[in-house]
């Protein structure tokens, strides 16, 4: 009797330091819309099993891609690297950046510009010289560098997607719900770094429109895509391009038609939708190994968007065995190109294989 009441006394107490304990997180209640149903232009299908897979089994999370002048592909690892994956299949481990490279795009001098979650927004020459452009904007450091786009003007849009957690403690920031996201713009020919849009939840892919009248961000807790305006007036402005999406948006990107292509890792979360209904549960739930918090779940999602922000088509792997947790879709050369966080492959699939998309429009 007397170890039953030890093995009690010991819980108890276990309990009650879990219970007092401070929390990782300060959490706020949010009121999810109701997902929309997966109908007509959102209904499951299997075009993503279409797509070829690239250095499959050579590369691990590679989150963005972007393709150089010579064909030649380029994505960063989920161990620092960015890797370069040849025409003829041929993989390259090209650099260490030492910190988690995610959105990448060329400058029109040749130079990879790299959104690196942990280094910054840095500048790669052809010769693997790497230069640290921005670390900081108004006094405040990136903690989650994420993504990046380059406008006509050579000026360039990236975002910091939490400055309070950083990438390995992505699923806090959701947790907490609260807006600590930014979206940026570094001027080469200054030197200087602006903050465009401050309280985000979560500011993740940016696109600059064909015409840099405006530029895209999605606010992936919230479901949503925001438009900024550079130009015009309403520059300066900002509005909901789409919203109440069916998963969380991640990477985005814009092609010669002008459609907004976005990835989407998972779909929407009901546990997480009614979570965020109870902060005092994200609070408790925080506190847990990562083994009790929410998971994705396997799917691959990718939708298209015209410029009014109605949805053009969708693409599927329902069962996420052949592409899942799909974070960047690059559009180049009449092909899309498919990036992952935590797959072991690039995804290929040409444009001409997707229903409704003309000849035209490539």
């Amino acid at each position: 009797m007397k170890w039953l009441l030890g093995l009690l006394l010991i819980g108890f107490l276990l309990l009650g330091s879990f219970l007092l304990s401070p929390s990782p997180v300060d959490s706020k209640a949010w009121e999810a819309p109701s997902p929309p149903a997966l109908t007509g232009k959102l209904a499951p299908n299997e075009r993503l099993r279409l797509s070829d897979l690239l250095a499959r089994g050579q590369v691990y999370g590679p989150e963005d891609t972007t393709v150089d002048a010579d064909g030649v592909l380029y994505t960063g690892t989920q161990d620092g690297g960015i890797v370069r994956v040849w025409p003829d299949g041929r993989v390259e481990n090209w650099l260490e950046t030492g910190g988690r490279p995610l959105g990448l795009v060329f400058d029109a001098d040749g130079n990879l510009i790299v959104a690196d979650a942990w280094k910054g927004l840095l500048s790669i020459a052809p010769d693997k010289t790497v230069t640290q452009l921005s670390r900081e904007s108004e006094g405040l450091p990136f903690r989650f560098t994420d993504d990046v786009d380059i406008a006509p003007d050579g000026r360039i849009y990236f975002t910091d997607a939490s400055s309070r957690f950083e990438q390995p403690d992505y699923v806090l920031d959701l947790l907490e719900m609260r807006p600590h996201g930014r979206l940026l713009r570094y001027d080469p020919s200054t030197g200087r770094t602006e903050t465009l849009l401050r309280n985000l939840h979560f500011a993740n892919g940016v696109a600059v429109a064909p015409g840099g009248n405006y530029v895209l961000v999605n606010e992936t807790w919230k479901y949503r895509i925001l438009k900024y305006w550079i130009n015009g007036p309403k520059a300066g402005q900002a509005e909901v391009f789409a919203d109440n999406l069916p998963g969380f948006p991640d990477n985005l990107a814009v092609d010669d038609a002008g459609r907004y292509w976005v990835a989407f890792p998972t779909l929407r979360n009901a546990q997480v939708d009614t979570l965020h209904q109870q902060p005092w549960l994200k609070d408790l739930l925080a506190k847990l190994p990562e083994n009790f918090h929410p998971k994705p779940q396997e799917y691959g999602l990718v939708l298209a968007f015209d410029a009014q922000g109605e949805v053009l088509t969708s693409l599927h792997d329902t069962r996420g065995t052949h592409l899942k947790e799909i974070t960047s879709v690059n559009p180049h050369g009449g092909y899309l190109y498919f990036g992952s966080l935590h797959n072991d492959r690039v995804g290929r699939l040409p444009l001409r294989a997707i229903p409704g998309l003309g000849e035209r429009e490539q």
